[in-house]
């Protein structure tokens, strides 16, 4: 068999399963802090983590698609693991910006909404006070 076959076969292999990795880990750990950002919503924090999984797939089986030709004949196992290793190694730095981006968004959104929480007053009008009487602290009045 052809090195570059073996070649694309492994880089194939373990792209996939990296990313199969990835997308269960970030999916299973990133439920709870989608619950917080959608304020304690299960059902829609569910939603979106799925979507989040979907899309996370779609791209990175993608790219891992796209990057798999090879411009040079693999000769020998040494040109076999420097282009596995250049391979993968785009693979993971691909993983890992979408995983930063996808947190960097989801913390933005968490941010806004915490400052949303924390401007509305934790005890709403219990009613009017009167207007202050005259006195020293009283502007004077408007003479005639």
């Amino acid at each position: 068999m052809d090195l570059t076959v073996v070649a694309y076969i492994v880089y194939l292999l373990i792209s996939v399963a990296l990313t199969i990795w990835v997308a269960r880990t970030l999916s299973r750990n990133g439920r709870i802090f989608l619950a917080d950002v959608l304020h304690g919503n299960e059902k829609l924090a569910d939603a979106v983590n799925h979507l989040l999984v979907v899309g996370f797939y779609l791209v990175n089986f993608g790219f891992v698609a796209l990057y798999l030709s090879q411009d040079d004949a693999i000769d020998d196992t040494r040109a076999l693991f420097e282009a596995l290793s250049v391979k993968l190694g785009v693979v993971l730095l691909v993983l890992g910006v979408l995983h930063l981006s996808n947190v960097y968004v989801l913390n933005r959104i968490r941010r806004r909404g915490v400052m949303e929480r924390e401007q509305v007053p934790p005890v709403g009008p219990q009613g009017w006070t009167a207007a202050p009487k005259a006195g020293p602290w009283a502007p004077p009045a408007p003479q005639r």
